[in-house]
């Protein structure tokens, strides 16, 4: 397998992890920001990842390039049916459909947390009497977007209801073979409030976690019982809220997530491997990775990028010159490597107003 075709969203973090694994990355996304441009061997921008708006890009890269495999990342939560698509075309590396759809069938996972004594925050699938305590979540949601406390209004079947959960927020990036599962990290998550319905929107992540090791053997211990019991294959990660000496699953991202970015353990490589062998049963040692912190920039207010914009070596996921950033829509990435996750956060932070600053001024 030389070129390998990512399907995602945003493809930048794919590409370039592909592209440091010794691949040839074709890409289709929604932006072609200027960096993934760099990263890919071939791209295509589409308006949507709806089946009619990838299939003339799907059959331009098998036709050029005879790509034969695909790797698909965030952005599919509304689109279940392209992800059948893409698999009837293309051998996908990582989660299959059916394995993804069972992530987004809320009842289902939830009562499968339940047979197996697994703890969660109460949920509720019709609007419940007392709107007091309660979030709104949407069932096919990601990053938090769409999740709002609940104010006793009608809702449609496209939501369900989570009793709200104080706590801290972290996840669990790990490897799976269908039956296997191997942590790669723990980390601490945290979110923003953007509007008045988008009030719990992914902001960033941290590759620390404050958890006991007890803790992260108890995490562990649930991640066996799910893999198998979700059939999850290649990178997922695992959010959850840690409280008063308890941790409750909120959700399974069967994908490669945000938090892929703190780790440089050739981890694609691995999430490839992971979809066809087995996982060795040896315990898996991570090199102790340097304390590492990835954070979204979101615009506060509508901008245009400017020509000819110097962005820090520190940004990622660069728009090109032109483009048009809504208040509230990610306007860029950002990356801090320090000696300890409090001095990360601060320096994702001071990095934050400085290319808001920088944007301002120019």
């Amino acid at each position: 397998m030389e070129t390998i075709l990512i399907v995602a969203g945003s493809g930048r973090m794919l590409a370039q992890a592909a592209k440091h694994a010794g691949l040839k990355p074709l890409v289709i996304d929604l932006f072609t920001d200027l960096d993934m441009q760099g990263y890919a061997e071939d791209f295509c921008q589409v308006k949507s990842l709806a089946e009619q708006d990838l299939a003339p890009s799907v059959d331009y890269f098998i036709e050029r390039y005879a790509v034969a495999h695909v790797i698909c990342g965030s952005g599919f939560e509304c689109y279940l049916e392209s992800l059948y698509y893409l698999n009837s075309r293309l051998i996908m590396l990582g989660n299959d459909p059916d394995a993804f759809a069972r992530q987004l069938d809320k009842p289902a996972f939830f009562s499968t947390l339940d047979a197996l004594n697994i703890p969660h925050p109460d949920v509720v699938f019709s609007a419940p009497g007392c709107a007091e305590g309660w979030l709104i979540k949407p069932m096919q949601g990601q990053g938090g977007v769409g999740i709002q406390r609940y104010d006793g209004g009608a809702a449609d079947n496209s939501v369900y209801w989570q009793r709200f959960q104080a706590g801290a927020s972290y996840s669990a990036l790990f490897l799976a073979d269908g039956q296997q599962v191997q942590v790669v990290g723990f980390n601490s998550q945290w979110s923003v409030r953007l509007s008045k319905t988008q009030e719990f929107v992914f902001s960033g992540v941290i590759n620390n976690a404050d958890l006991s090791d007890a803790h992260k053997t108890v995490l562990t211990d649930w991640l066996k019982q799910m893999v198998p019991a979700f059939g999850l294959k290649g990178l997922n990660s695992l959010d959850f809220i840690h409280a008063d000496d308890c941790s409750y699953v909120l959700e399974i991202n069967p994908r490669p997530s945000a938090s892929m970015e703190l780790y440089d353990q050739d981890l694609l490589n691995r999430h490839v491997g992971a979809t066809s062998v087995a996982l060795s049963p040896e315990v898996w040692r991570l090199k102790s990775p340097p304390q590492t912190g990835y954070q979204v920039v979101y615009a506060e207010h509508d901008l245009i990028i400017p020509d000819h914009f110097e962005w820090p070596d520190w940004c990622m996921d660069l728009p090109k010159p032109g483009n048009m950033c809504r208040a509230g829509q990610p306007l860029c990435s950002i990356i801090a490597h320090q000696k300890n996750s409090r001095s990360v956060a601060e320096q994702l932070l001071t990095k934050q107003q400085l290319i808001i600053n920088k944007l301002e001024r120019f």
